[in-house]
């Protein structure tokens, strides 16, 4: 991942390109924390639609957050923070899911917030969807470096 940065921070202004240089390392742990929500994002759903007929739409989302917090937790453990954030790992976990739990409060905040008052997000809910889920991943990734992989 490094390498394909390197190349495309050579393709910007110098300024620029120096200035993002200085922090690749932490560019490209941004990406890998994006690239396990994704997969977060991708599990979720799929628990969500798996469980649905046994446990309801609200039961099924539950359980679904649960996994994809999970799988989140220790695919960031394992490669995006690798090394990070010593002590006990059950520590680490439950401060993980603290830090989770923020995260989907403002992801959930800025989707009602959207659909309240953006007629666009209301007719569109995607649009809601997509700021929540970028409100919570910015907050969960700063939080997750500062709280829990430090």
């Amino acid at each position: 991942m490094n390498a394909i940065l390197l190349r495309l921070l050579t393709r910007l202004p110098r300024p620029i390109g120096r200035f993002l240089l200085a922090r690749i390392g932490a560019i490209t742990q941004f990406l890998r924390f994006a690239v396990v929500g994704g997969a977060g994002f991708i599990v979720d759903t799929a628990c969500v639609y798996a469980l649905r007929a046994e446990f309801g739409l609200y039961g099924a989302g539950l359980i679904a957050w649960a996994v994809s917090v999970t799988m989140n937790w220790v695919m960031n453990r394992l490669w995006t923070f690798r090394g990070q954030g010593g002590g006990p790992a059950h520590r680490q976990f439950l401060r993980y899911v603290a830090v989770s739990v923020v995260g989907f409060v403002l992801n959930r905040g800025a989707y009602a917030l959207m659909v309240t008052f953006v007629a666009a997000a209301a007719a569109e809910p995607v649009l809601a969807t997509a700021a929540g889920a970028v409100a919570g991943m910015f907050a969960n990734y700063f939080l997750s470096r500062a709280m829990v992989f430090r």
